[in-house]
């Protein structure tokens, strides 16, 4: 049988022992989800190349969705949509995490993953190659 909950009003505790300090404590800093980590990669990429591209991203805005509404049976399943009429470019977070088939624990690996996703989706956004968008960042000397 399924148990009620209660909709007692207060602190918002469940057993009234008081609000929860976060599990990391003061000196350490908060530990972030998959999600969240997935949020500032897709975020700060999408800084840097704003900052590289000014003016064709000023009313470009990015968005993150765990998965695409629907799944095309030819295609596969899509990592990134790009809406050029409204300047929309959507990530799809776990196709990205999923297919790209990250080791274990290596977070410089799913960077390099998201922001190469990034890339590709705003290439597609502005008609660009995605090695034309940042030619210097890999121009070795």
């Amino acid at each position: 049988m399924p148990r009620a909950h209660s909709t007692r009003s207060g602190s918002g505790d469940r057993h009234g022992r008081g609000l929860r300090s976060p599990v990391t404590g003061p000196d350490l800093p908060a530990l972030h989800s998959r999600a969240e980590l997935f949020d500032l990669i897709v975020g700060s990429t999408a800084e840097y190349l704003r900052d590289i591209w000014p003016d064709e991203l000023a009313s470009a805005t990015f968005e993150v969705a765990a998965l695409p509404a629907e799944i095309s049976s030819t295609n596969g399943i899509d990592r990134w949509h790009v809406d050029t009429a409204v300047r929309r470019v959507t990530l799809y977070r776990l196709p990205i995490e999923r297919l790209a088939r990250i080791q274990r624990g290596d977070e410089t690996q799913r960077r390099m993953v998201v922001e190469s996703c990034v890339f590709r989706a705003v290439a597609e956004l502005l008609g660009k190659d995605p090695w034309d968008l940042a030619p210097e960042r890999f121009r070795h000397l």
